[in-house]
C-alpha cells in the first residue's frame, strides 16, 4: 500500500513537472513569437535616408551637349552598348544616342522606364523622341546616388522586391544554400543534428541551417555559436514559417543577408551589394555576377573580390555549378558564364559619400527639420541641387590648381587649403561645394572656415555711397591718408601698394581695390551703416564695432560671403543658399517641396550700379585676368579680397547664371604670400572654367541713364571729349555742372533734374539728346513652345 502511494506521489510529480516545462515552454514560446511577429510585421530595418543629386532633364535647347550627357550616363553606370534593348544601356551614331532609361520614381512624378532618342545640335539638344510621350516636353533620367545619412549602426540596404529580383538569382540561391526551401517548415533535422554535435564536440562545422534559419539568426540573434542560440534559431525559424508564407521569407532575406563590408558601412541584401561591387541595379547583372553575389553568403570576407579575387572566381563557379546540377542552366549556358571575369568595379562607391562636403551642407539643412531618426531610420530620398558633372569638374579643377599653386612656393604652402561654393545666383541653388583639397574629415571649409574676409566688403562701401545720391561712379574721391581712433588707439589704414593714390573717380578705387579712398567713404556714412548693411545680406557671424571692418576684418565663412553677393548678382534681391529641393518618405509620399524664397534688399537703381562698378573690376581692375580666358560679352562682376599679411585669399564673382566664391589658406592662419588675384582669382577662373555661361543681364531701371562724365572732376562730359568715360547714374546723382569740352554739347538754359516736363535738345553727339536715357534693356529670347516628346519605337 506505501509502495502504490510513493507510485502514485512520483506520478504525480512527474506530471506537475511534465505540465509546468510545457506551461514554461508554452510561455516561452509565446515570447518568442512576439518577438518574431513585431519584428517581421513592424519597421524590420533602420533604413538610412538617401541623397540624389538633380535629375539631367532632356528637353529641345536644353544646353547640354553630347559629351555632358555620355558623362551623366557614365556617372550613373550605363553601358555604351552595340544596342539598347536593356535598360541602363545607350547607343551613339554620330550626333545622335539612344538611350534605354531606367525609370524612377520622383515622389510627385514616375519617370518611366522608356527609350530616348537625342539628337544634339552643338552644345544643345536639337531634338528629342521618345517611346512615351510626355506632356511637359521633359524626360528626367535617374538622379544619381551621391550618399546617404546612415543609423548609428552604419547598416546600408536597397529595398528590393521579389517581383523586381532576377530569377536566375533566386535559383542560385535555392542550389547553393537550401535547395529543399519550398518543402521544408524552416528547419532541416539533419543541418540542426550536424549543428548540435559540432557544438557539443567542439568542432568548427556548423553548416546546415535553412534559408529561413538564416534569416532568423540575422533578423533577431546575435552571432554567439551556443546550443541555446541554436535552439532559438530552431523553433523562431518554424514560427516564420507558420506565419509567413515563402515568398514574404525569402524577400525579407535577400533584404537582410549581410554581404560585405564598406569601411564602418554594412553592406545588407542583394539590391545594395549589386551597386557595391558592381555599380549597377540588380535587374542589369548577368548570370555570373548574380551567382557571385550568391557565393558571397559564405563569408563576403573571404570571397572578397578586390583582395582575393581567385577565390571569388572560384566560389562564383561553384555556384554556377550548383545551377548546372540542379538544371537551372544549360551546359552551354554554364560554360559562357564561367568562362566570364568577375567584371567588379575598380573601386567601391557606396557607404562614404561621393561629394562629403555637399552631402556635409544637406545634412545640416536636414538636421534644422527633422529629428535625427527621422533622418537615419526613416528611408527619406532627399532630391538637392546638387550637378554631379559640374561638381566632378570642379572638384578637380580646384585640387590640381590648389596643387600648382603649392608647388610654387612648397615651403610656405605645403598644406595650403580651401573652399569652393558655386551657386545660381536666380535661385540659391547649390550647384557644387568643396570643403577641402583632401579627404572629408568633418571639417568643412565652406562651412566652417570663418576668416577675415580683407577688400570683400568694399562694395558694400560704395552702394552705400551710390544710395545716398550723393556719389556715382565718376565722382572723385580722394585715396589719401587717414587715422582713426579706435578703443584710444589711432587705426592708420594703408593701401597694398604703400602709397596713396591722390584723387581718383570713385570706380577706379572699387576696380584697384583701394583702401584709403574705401575707408575715408565709409567714415562718412558711418559704421551702423556698413554693419546693418552686412546682416540685412545675410551675415550671421559676429560683426566687431571697431574701423577696421571697412577693410574686411570680419571673420565670416565662404557662405556667408556667399550669401552677400548673391544680393549684387541678383539685380537686389536675396535668395538663401539652398540645397535640398524636395524630401519624400519610404512610400514615394512628398513631405516637403523647398520652393523659392526672396526677400529685396537693395533698390534696382542701385543694385544696377553696383554691378557696373563690380564689372569695372573684372575688365580693368584686380579681376582683369578673367578675360584671358573668358569673352568680354559675358560682363563678368567680381571682387578680390586680401587680408593682412596675405593670410587669406579671396575671390567672389559671378556670370549671369553663376556665382562662385572661393577662398585659399592655412589651417594654422600662417601668411601664405597669396593676394585675391595671385591665389583665389586663378582657382576661381579654372572652377568657371568648367560651367557654362549666360551674361550678366541685369534690366536697367527706368531711372537709371548711362551719361558721359569727366573722370578727373566729375562733371558732365562727351563722347571724345578727353577724360570722358560712360556710365550709369540714377537722375537723382546727375552732376549739375558740364566741362567746357562737354558743355557745348549741351543746352545753356537753366535746367532743374526735378522737372518732368523739360525736353531734350537736339544733341550733335551719340548721347542723342540732353541726358537722355539710354535704352540698354537686351531683348531676351522668348521661351520655345512646349515641345510633346512624341512617342514611337525605334531600331538600330
Amino acid at each position: 500500500m506505501k509502495y502504490q502511494r510513493g507510485l502514485g506521489f512520483i506520478a504525480l510529480i512527474f506530471s506537475v513537472l511534465v505540465i509546468s516545462a510545457f506551461v514554461a515552454f508554452s510561455i516561452y514560446l509565446i515570447r518568442l513569437d512576439n518577438i518574431v511577429r513585431d519584428k517581421f510585421e513592424g519597421q524590420r530595418w533602420d533604413i538610412p535616408a538617401k541623397v540624389f543629386a538633380r535629375p539631367m532633364e532632356i528637353y529641345v535647347n536644353a544646353p547640354v551637349s553630347q559629351q555632358d550627357l555620355q558623362e551623366e550616363l557614365k556617372l550613373l553606370g550605363y553601358k555604351n552598348a552595340q544596342n539598347y534593348a536593356q535598360s541602363g544601356s545607350y547607343v551613339s551614331s554620330g550626333d545622335t544616342m539612344y538611350v534605354h532609361t531606367r525609370g524612377f520614381d520622383f515622389g510627385d512624378r514616375v519617370e518611366p522606364e522608356q527609350v530616348l532618342k537625342v539628337s544634339f545640335n552643338g552644345d544643345q539638344i536639337g531634338d528629342v523622341s521618345a517611346t512615351k510621350p510626355s506632356s511637359s516636353g521633359i524626360a528626367r533620367l535617374e538622379p544619381l546616388l551621391i550618399g546617404g545619412i546612415y543609423p548609428q549602426h552604419n547598416e546600408d540596404r536597397v529595398l528590393i522586391k521579389l517581383s523586381n529580383v532576377p530569377k536566375p538569382l533566386i535559383n542560385a540561391l535555392i542550389a547553393t544554400e537550401d535547395r529543399n526551401f519550398y518543402h521544408h517548415h524552416g528547419v532541416s533535422i539533419r543541418g540542426l543534428a550536424r549543428a548540435v554535435v559540432s557544438n557539443v564536440t567542439g568542432g568548427t562545422r556548423q553548416g546546415g541551417s535553412t534559408l529561413t534559419q538564416q534569416l532568423v539568426k540575422n533578423f533577431y540573434l546575435s552571432p554567439e555559436r551556443t546550443i541555446k542560440r541554436k535552439v532559438n534559431e530552431a523553433l523562431m525559424a518554424l514560427l516564420v514559417e507558420l506565419h509567413y508564407d515563402k515568398d514574404e521569407i525569402l524577400e525579407a532575406y535577400l533584404n537582410e543577408v549581410n554581404l560585405g563590408q564598406n569601411g564602418n558601412y554594412s553592406i545588407n541584401g542583394y539590391g545594395l551589394a549589386s551597386q557595391f561591387y558592381f555599380g549597377l541595379p540588380l535587374r542589369e547583372l548577368n548570370i555570373a555576377q548574380q551567382a557571385y553575389l550568391v557565393g558571397l553568403v559564405q563569408g563576403p570576407t573571404l570571397y572578397n573580390p578586390w583582395r582575393n579575387p581567385e577565390a571569388a572566381k572560384r566560389r562564383r563557379d561553384i555556384v554556377l555549378n550548383n545551377m548546372l546540377v540542379m538544371g537551372y542552366l544549360t551546359q552551354d549556358q554554364y560554360e559562357t558564364e564561367k568562362a566570364r571575369p568577375l567584371n567588379v568595379i575598380t573601386k567601391p562607391t557606396l557607404g562614404p559619400a561621393r561629394f562629403p562636403d555637399f552631402l556635409d551642407i544637406v545634412r545640416r539643412q536636414l538636421r534644422t527639420e527633422y529629428q535625427e531618426s527621422d533622418i537615419t531610420n526613416q528611408g527619406l530620398r532627399i532630391f538637392t541641387t546638387l550637378d554631379p558633372l559640374a561638381q566632378t569638374r570642379i572638384q578637380e579643377s580646384f585640387k590640381s590648381t590648389v596643387a600648382r599653386l603649392s608647388k610654387s612656393n612648397p615651403g610656405r604652402l605645403k598644406d595650403l587649403q580651401g573652399a569652393v561654393l558655386v551657386t545660381h545666383p536666380e535661385n540659391g541653388e547649390l550647384v557644387a561645394a568643396v570643403g577641402s583639397t583632401q579627404d572629408f574629415t568633418g571639417f568643412n571649409r565652406a562651412l566652417d572656415a570663418k576668416r577675415q574676409v580683407g577688400s570683400l566688403l568694399k562694395p558694400v562701401i560704395y552702394l552705400t555711397a551710390l544710395e545716398s545720391n550723393r556719389y556715382h561712379w565718376g565722382s572723385p574721391i580722394e585715396d589719401s591718408e587717414i587715422s582713426i581712433q579706435s578703443d584710444g588707439k589711432p587705426w592708420t589704414p594703408r593701401n597694398y601698394s604703400g602709397r596713396p593714390h591722390g584723387v581718383v573717380p570713385m570706380s577706379e578705387a572699387l576696380a584697384n581695390s583701394y583702401n584709403l579712398s574705401a575707408v575715408r567713404l565709409a567714415q562718412e556714412f558711418g559704421m551702423s551703416t556698413f554693419i546693418n548693411h552686412l546682416k540685412k545680406f545675410g551675415v550671421t557671424s559676429d560683426i566687431p564695432n571697431y574701423p577696421s571692418i571697412y577693410l574686411g576684418a570680419v571673420d565670416m565663412s565662404p557662405m556667408e560671403v556667399m550669401s552677400i553677393y548673391g544680393n549684387f548678382a541678383t539685380g537686389g534681391f536675396k535668395y538663401p543658399v539652398k540645397a535640398i529641393r524636395s524630401v519624400v518618405d519610404a512610400n514615394g509620399h512628398l513631405l516637403e517641396r523647398y520652393g523659392l524664397t526672396v526677400q529685396p534688399t537693395i533698390e534696382p537703381s542701385y543694385a544696377y550700379l553696383l554691378n557696373n562698378g563690380l564689372q569695372q573690376v573684372m575688365s580693368s581692375g584686380t579681376g582683369r585676368a578673367a578675360y584671358a580666358t573668358f569673352p568680354s560679352n559675358l560682363g563678368l562682376a567680381g571682387k578680390s579680397g586680401t587680408t593682412n599679411d596675405t593670410r587669406d585669399s579671396w575671390f567672389a564673382g559671378y556670370s549671369g547664371n553663376y556665382l562662385t566664391v572661393v577662398w585659399l589658406g592655412l589651417d594654422d592662419n600662417k601668411v601664405t604670400g597669396l593676394t585675391g588675384s595671385s591665389g583665389a582669382l586663378p582657382v576661381w577662373i579654372n572652377v568657371m572654367k568648367n560651367l557654362r555661361h549666360k551674361p550678366v543681364m541685369l534690366t536697367q531701371p527706368g531711372d537709371v541713364l548711362w551719361q558721359w562724365v569727366d573722370r578727373a572732376t566729375g562733371h558732365l562730359s562727351a563722347q571724345g571729349c578727353p577724360g570722358a568715360m560712360y556710365i550709369p547714374l540714377t537722375r537723382h546723382s546727375l552732376p549739375n555742372h558740364a566741362t567746357a569740352c562737354g558743355a557745348s554739347h549741351y543746352r545753356t538754359e537753366p535746367y532743374s533734374i526735378d522737372s518732368e516736363e523739360t525736353a531734350p535738345a537736339e544733341q550733335n553727339d551719340s548721347i542723342g539728346g540732353w541726358i537722355e536715357e539710354a535704352d540698354t534693356e537686351n531683348q531676351r529670347d522668348s521661351d520655345e513652345d512646349t515641345r510633346i516628346i512624341s512617342s514611337g519605337s525605334y531600331t538600330h
